[in-house]
C-alpha cells in the first residue's frame, strides 16, 4: 500500500527511480495499491497521472481518503443522506459513489464533510465551522499539517482541521491515515495477504500502519529526514527503512547490538554523552537502518532525543 506524494511523486514529477522500483516490484508478483489522504483528486484522475509518470495504474488500484470519509459516513448515516461538502472534485465524487448527497453549506444535512481544496471559499468554511459547533456531525479526510509542492511543504488539509477544532471545540472523525478507516478501505478494496505499508511520514502513514497491525517501510523521499527519525516515539517506528522505493525488492537486514553499538553493513552507531556516533562505510541504507535503531535504543533509556549534530548522511549518488 504505496502512499503517493513523497513516495511515488512529488507535485507532477515522478519521484526519480520510482517508476522502475515499482515495475520491479510487480515482477517479484507483488500487488500495488496507491492509497493518498489527499481528497482533492478522484482515483481515475490519479490512476491517470501516475500513467503519465511511466507507472501503470487503474481507478481501481487508487484508494483516497475521500473514498474512506464516504465509507464512514454511509455507515453510520446510510445510503441518502445528506452531507454538506467542503472540498473538491475527488470528495464530491466519493460521496456519490457510496449513494450520499452532496449540499451546501446553508442546506438542510446529516453530516459535514471536509478535504483538502484550495479553492474552497472562505465563507463556505465559516459556515460550515458554526454548524458543526452546533452539533452537525464532521468527518474530516485527513489531519495532514502540510503537502508536499514543487515549492517545498505547503499547509495541508490539517490547517484547515486545526483552526475549525479550536474555534468549534469538537473533535472530528478523521478518515485518513493514521486513523483506520482509508487502510480497511484500502483492503476491502484491493485485498492482499500481507499488506506492507510505504510512506514518507512517520506521522500519518508509519502510525497508521502500526494502528493496524500490519509492517511498514519508511523511504526517505519525502518529508521524513535525520532529525524526525532520530525523534521517533514507538508508535511511529517503521518495520523497515529505505532511501526509496528500491528498497520493496531489497534485503532488509536488521543492526546487531554489539559492545555497546549498533552494528549492520561495515556501519557501527553509538551514543556518547547523548551525541549519535557512525563510524564505518557501506550503504547509504544501511547507515540509515543503524542511525534509527541507534538513535531509538538511546531514546527508550534515557527518553531524550539523540543530538545529531555534525553527523551528515552518506553520499547517495549513482544510487
Amino acid at each position: 500500500m504505496l502512499d503517493l506524494d513523497g513516495v511515488v511523486y512529488v507535485g507532477p514529477q515522478a519521484v526519480p527511480g520510482a517508476p522502475e522500483h515499482l515495475a520491479a516490484a510487480r515482477d517479484q508478483g507483488m500487488g500495488v495499491a496507491f492509497i493518498t489522504n489527499n481528497a482533492s483528486r478522484p482515483p481515475g484522475a490519479v490512476a491517470e497521472h501516475l500513467g503519465e509518470l511511466g507507472v501503470p495504474a487503474t481507478a481501481a488500484d487508487v484508494v483516497t481518503s475521500a473514498q474512506a470519509a464516504a465509507g464512514v459516513l454511509l455507515e453510520r448515516l446510510g445510503e441518502g443522506a445528506r452531507v454538506v461538502l467542503l472540498g473538491t472534485t475527488g470528495l464530491a465524487e466519493a460521496l456519490y459513489e457510496r449513494g450520499l448527497v452532496a449540499v451546501g453549506v446553508e442546506d438542510d444535512a446529516d453530516a459535514v464533510v471536509s478535504g483538502y481544496g484550495p479553492q474552497v471559499p472562505w465563507g463556505d468554511i465559516m459556515r460550515a465551522a458554526v454548524r458543526i459547533r452546533d452539533g452537525l456531525w464532521w468527518v474530516a479526510s485527513n489531519t495532514d499539517g502540510t503537502i508536499p509542492t514543487p515549492y517545498g511543504a505547503a499547509p495541508g488539509h490539517g490547517v484547515l482541521v486545526d483552526t475549525v477544532r479550536r474555534f468549534t471545540g469538537v473533535e472530528p472523525t478523521v478518515a485518513g491515515k493514521p486513523a483506520r478507516p482509508l487502510l480497511d478501505e484500502t483492503v476491502r478494496r484491493v485485498g492482499g495477504d500481507r499488506p506492507l505499508m510505504v510512506g514518507d511520514r512517520l506521522d500519518t502513514d508509519i502510525e497508521g500502519a502500526r494502528n493496524v497491525g500490519i509492517d511498514s517501510l519508511l523511504v526517505l523521499t519525502g518529508v521524513t529526514g535525520l532529525a524526525e527519525l532520530v525523534a521517533a516515539r514507538e508508535g511511529e517506528r517503521p518495520s523497515y527503512v529505505g532511501l526509496d522505493l528500491r528498497a520493496l525488492t531489497e534485503p532488509q537486514p536488521a543492526p546487531e547490538h554489539v559492545d555497546g553499538g549498533w552494528v549492520l553493513g561495515g556501519w557501527t552507531g553509538s551514543v556518547d554523552e547523548g551525541a549519535l556516533r557512525v563510524e564505518g562505510a557501506g550503504s547509504a541504507d544501511d547507515w540509515w537502518r543503524v542511525v534509527a535503531v541507534a538513535a531509538w535504543n538511546a531514546l527508550d533509556e534515557s527518553g531524550d532525543v539523540v543530538d545529531t549534530a555534525g553527523l551528515t548522511p552518506p553520499d547517495t549518488d549513482g544510487r
